[in-house]
């Protein structure tokens, strides 16, 4: 913060609590009583008259507490422009210390499970640690994927047994430590539009839907010159690109002619973000366990 918008800060702040003190303590001054009194003064509203009565000790003492509390808070703590306060206090050492105390906390919890593969955690008995991997995924990883792995549109569902980059307990491990970052080009500027429509027919007719034979096969030569490189000439797809099956009905993006055709003419560009330094190993495991048992 800038020399100008920390005195600013602090003028403004500080010109608040002393400008409320002085009204507090210039309406006290300018009581008429300072007891009870039957006088009022000299309205009435609906039957209703004020009585020229003090403001209670107990209120007015309570006014002056918080102003005293306001400002033994700007001095302890920050609040006042760039000055840290007495107690040198920030909302990051705050919350390491947080984090550092539930690591000290639930390390022994981790522990535990940290010498189970992912299989042995999907073995009877290990449903607890299947239990916290399905939090941590809860708080991590649904947002994306879903509460319940179900995925949603440019996301892929993990609840059924068509992989990306492979459904085997090291391949889900490598995707949460290192995310992924799917790319493919676009190909509407190369084939036209013409061609891209060609290209779509045949895509669609490898997983069994009614298309315009004739253009599809016209779309099989571009698709093997274009798209075979990754997705294979069978259309089964590439784990380890993480080029999609298209001979299956799992669509990412969408399945209808539309769709697909969007995604040939103007590419996709997936990404998903690397965990390793968001959780820890033990954390991953157990993450990686309960994705695998989606599918199981």
């Amino acid at each position: 913060m800038s020399a100008f918008w920390s005195a600013w800060i602090t003028v403004i702040t500080l010109a608040v609590v002393f400008g409320v003190t002085w009204l507090l303590l210039a309406t006290r001054k300018g009581e008429t009583s300072k007891e009870e009194t039957d006088q009022t003064l000299g309205h009435e509203f609906d039957g209703i008259q004020e009585y020229d009565n003090p403001l209670p000790r107990w209120w007015f003492q309570l006014f002056l507490a918080t102003v005293i509390f306001s400002l033994g808070y700007l001095a302890l703590y920050p609040g006042l422009g760039n000055y840290k306060g007495l107690l040198g206090w920030t909302s990051a050492n705050q919350w390491e210390e947080e984090m550092a105390h539930a690591e000290e906390v639930y390390k022994p919890v981790f522990a535990k499970y940290a010498a189970l593969s992912v299989e042995e955690l999907n073995q009877p008995g290990n449903e607890t640690g299947l239990k916290m991997g399905q939090r941590m995924f809860s708080n991590n990883c649904a947002v994306c994927h879903g509460q319940g792995g179900q995925g949603a549109y440019g996301f892929p569902t993990l609840t059924d047994s068509d992989w990306l980059y492979g459904g085997e307990p090291a391949q889900i491990i490598t995707t949460i430590v290192n995310g992924r970052r799917g790319a493919m080009p676009a190909w509407g500027p190369v084939l036209g539009e013409d061609g891209v429509q060609d290209v779509t027919n045949y895509v669609l007719s490898l997983s069994g839907k009614t298309v315009d034979t004739e253009a599809a096969a016209r779309g099989q030569t571009q698709f093997n010159t274009l798209c075979a490189a990754c997705h294979m000439p069978t259309g089964k797809g590439m784990q380890a690109l993480g080029a999609p099956n298209l001979t299956d009905n799992v669509w990412l993006y969408g399945g209808d002619f539309e769709q697909v055709a969007h995604s040939i003419r103007a590419g996709r560009a997936g990404v998903m973000p690397a965990h390793k330094d968001l959780l820890s190993e033990d954390k991953i495991k157990l993450i990686s366990a309960y994705v695998y048992s989606l599918s199981k």
